[in-house]
């Protein structure tokens, strides 16, 4: 059989297809990429092999049988034993592979990873992402690249498939600092507008008349722009889960020690965060830290304030 041409017809073996590794699969596959998937939660690949995705047994399988191996796992030590363990990416790939690890880890493993694959010769690239599952599903996601220049043209018709913004940030980690600082903004954002709607609300602004004000000003930000809604009407369905944010806030807060740089209000909102975790609050929507600000202030945005 002729061979398609090249870049379509590059084998990626895809590492971890849970809500945000599933619909980029299911992207890559419409973009005619053949596709291999691992995960160590079965129910995970039978989502996809009951769409006729072939499965591997192992990520040294998936790496075996691959150009191009993607991970999109939930932390550290996932990522870790997938790409460095035993029966990892590592183990059964070869010079002149290239593996992207697509999920949101310290900058510091992210480097790791790539001067282990450096011994091996196989090129590595660390790509977070941000956009959420709504994002995974839509092809939208913004794709925040470290790694080596030819590598990441060589990766872009993939992230193509799956992404809108894709972004080279710099060398190996670049990506995941990238991630910290947007996690940073946005958490600290959150926070910032929750406390200016419980003063403005207390003292009797309806809290709609507020968000419009802002948004015309200075103050103006795409939190509120998105989030909004969710902060009116108290719905705090997820777009992304109050857990997930402070891991990244854990990620960032370790970075920063690292480095030996003060973050003293993420750490703060880190215990916000770590407060409504421990309320057993950690699926909803991260603009419910407003919800947080509400009880220290005794007053719920929208409703009367007692004299």
């Amino acid at each position: 059989m002729k061979e398609e041409e090249h870049h379509m017809a590059e084998r990626i073996g895809f590492i971890g297809v849970g809500i945000m590794g599933r619909p980029m699969v299911r992207n890559l596959v419409k973009a005619g990429y053949p596709v291999t998937i691992f995960d160590v939660v079965p129910a995970a690949i039978e989502a996809l092999t009951n769409e006729g995705v072939p499965a591997a047994a192992s990520s040294k399988e998936i790496a075996e049988s691959s150009d191009v191996v993607i991970t999109m796992l939930p932390e550290d030590p996932h990522v870790e034993a997938a790409i460095l363990g035993e029966s990892g990416v590592f183990a059964g790939g070869r010079a002149g592979q290239l593996v992207i690890d697509m999920s949101t880890i310290s900058p510091v493993v992210s480097r790791k990873i790539a001067e282990e694959g450096k011994k091996r010769r196989i090129h590595v690239l660390d790509a977070p992402v941000s956009g959420g599952d709504a994002g995974a599903i839509a092809g939208t996601l913004s794709i925040m690249v470290g790694g080596d220049a030819a590598d990441f043209e060589a990766a872009k018709p993939i992230f193509k498939a799956v992404g809108k913004t894709i972004t080279h940030c710099g060398p190996h980690g670049a990506g995941q600092v990238v991630k910290a600082c947007n996690q940073i903004v946005v958490a600290l954002t959150i926070e910032a507008v929750s406390e200016a709607l419980v003063l403005g609300s207390k003292a009797g602004v309806d809290p709609e008349i507020i968000l419009q004000v802002l948004g015309g000003g200075l103050a103006g930000n795409k939190v509120m722009e998105v989030r909004g809604p969710n902060f009116l009407n108290h719905d705090f369905a997820p777009g992304f889960k109050i857990k997930l944010h402070r891991k990244d806030l854990g990620i960032i807060l370790a970075t920063a020690r690292e480095y030996g740089v003060a973050l003293p209000v993420t750490a703060l909102v880190n215990e916000m965060f770590t407060t409504l975790v421990t309320e057993g609050r950690a699926d909803q929507d991260h603009s419910a830290l407003l919800t947080h600000i509400e009880k220290l202030s005794a007053h719920v945005i929208g409703t009367p304030s007692e004299d």
